[in-house]
């Protein structure tokens, strides 16, 4: 009687199995703020709630690296707006990156990657670090066979995928679903467009110069909901640029020196700025676009309309307006949001 009992609760235990992995993990959907546009997510890796959590722990995930000192949230750090705060991140060897560490928020709506937009998918992003010499200087197969008896880590790519043996592909798709969710729509800014605020009269002056030819001139490049129009442009910044950019990636001489336009928002936490990082503070970037274009810069952009006379020539009033309306980009729940912390 007892080994009948056995065989039944056994058989009962695996046809629960059988449907758990029929029905397969969560389906999860983006929370979008309302005022921002719809996102299309690759049919090849849907969002589920599995997926995103184990992404987030393999983000924060300092065995990714060859000798276990960094993760990706190194570079990429919430107080920073998920970049980093030096000019150029040291790698595991101590080797420093050549341009700076980008932010990552509101990727769902990118579909280029790097500041040269080498890059056509963010899953092939992620694999990208791990391998890098001068960044985690590791091997996928070395870092999956260190957590392969991980507990955890079993557990998680269980439930993400219905796998006890994950490859790189599955982890760059799980940290690909958490970097995702990473959306900052709720700033004062985001708060004034849905009626819930009102700018100060220097935020409100900045806004208008930020939206006129004949003021800041910043809506050609960084318009639009997402603080950038995601092209890449060549802003003047030295007369005989030394990295080429975008000409790197497509061989195209017009595309020599220029680079992916930044996003603005949260821009009061991801100094230093400039895909170089040489400028530490945003009064020295409002400067350098009043009085420090340089005209005569290869490819240099034709939006740049004021280039000849060395910027837009903002006085000190207006440079501080404009400030005051950049700072209404930032969005604090965005950087200290839980669901993007340290799950370790």
């Amino acid at each position: 009687m007892s080994f009948i009992l056995i065989v039944i609760t056994l058989e009962s235990c695996l046809k629960e199995k059988e449907i758990e992995l029929l029905e397969g993990p969560t389906p999860y959907e983006l929370d979008i703020p309302s005022h921002f546009p719809p996102v299309e997510i690759p049919i090849e890796n849907p969002m589920t709630v599995e997926g995103i959590e184990l992404g987030r722990h393999l983000f924060w995930d300092t065995r990714m690296s060859r000798n276990n000192t960094i993760s990706c949230a190194s570079c990429h750090a919430p107080q920073y707006a998920f970049s980093d705060n030096i000019p150029f991140s040291s790698g595991v060897n101590g080797d420093l990156g050549k341009r700076n560490s980008m932010v990552l928020q509101n990727l769902a709506w990118v579909n280029e990657f790097l500041w040269d937009g080498a890059i056509h998918s963010l899953e092939e992003q992620i694999l990208l670090p791990v391998m890098d010499s001068t960044e985690m200087d590791n091997t996928w197969s070395d870092f999956l066979n260190e957590v392969r008896y991980d507990n955890l880590y079993r557990e998680l790519f269980y439930n993400a995928f219905g796998t006890l043996e994950p490859d790189s592909i599955l982890a760059a798709k799980a940290i690909a679903q958490f970097l995702r969710t990473m959306i900052s729509g709720n700033s004062k800014y985001d708060k004034v467009l849905r009626y819930e605020a009102n700018f100060t009269p220097d935020e409100n002056a900045g806004f208008s110069s930020f939206n006129s030819l004949t003021g800041g001139d910043c809506f050609h490049c960084h318009g639009g909901i997402l603080g950038t129009d995601l092209s890449y442009k060549n802003n003047g910044l030295d007369e005989f640029p030394i990295d080429s950019g975008r000409g790197l990636v497509t061989g195209l001489e017009s595309d020599n020196f220029k680079f992916k336009v930044p996003s603005i928002r949260n821009i009061e936490y991801s100094a230093p700025y400039m895909h170089d990082g040489r400028f530490n503070t945003l009064d020295q970037v409002i400067g350098f676009y009043s009085t420090g274009i340089h005209s005569n810069s290869p490819n240099l952009d034709p939006l740049i309309e004021f280039a000849s006379q060395g910027g837009v020539q903002l006085n000190p009033t207006e440079r501080g307006q404009l400030k005051a309306f950049l700072l209404t980009l930032s969005d604090s729940a965005f950087i200290h949001n839980p669901k993007f912390s340290n799950p370790f």
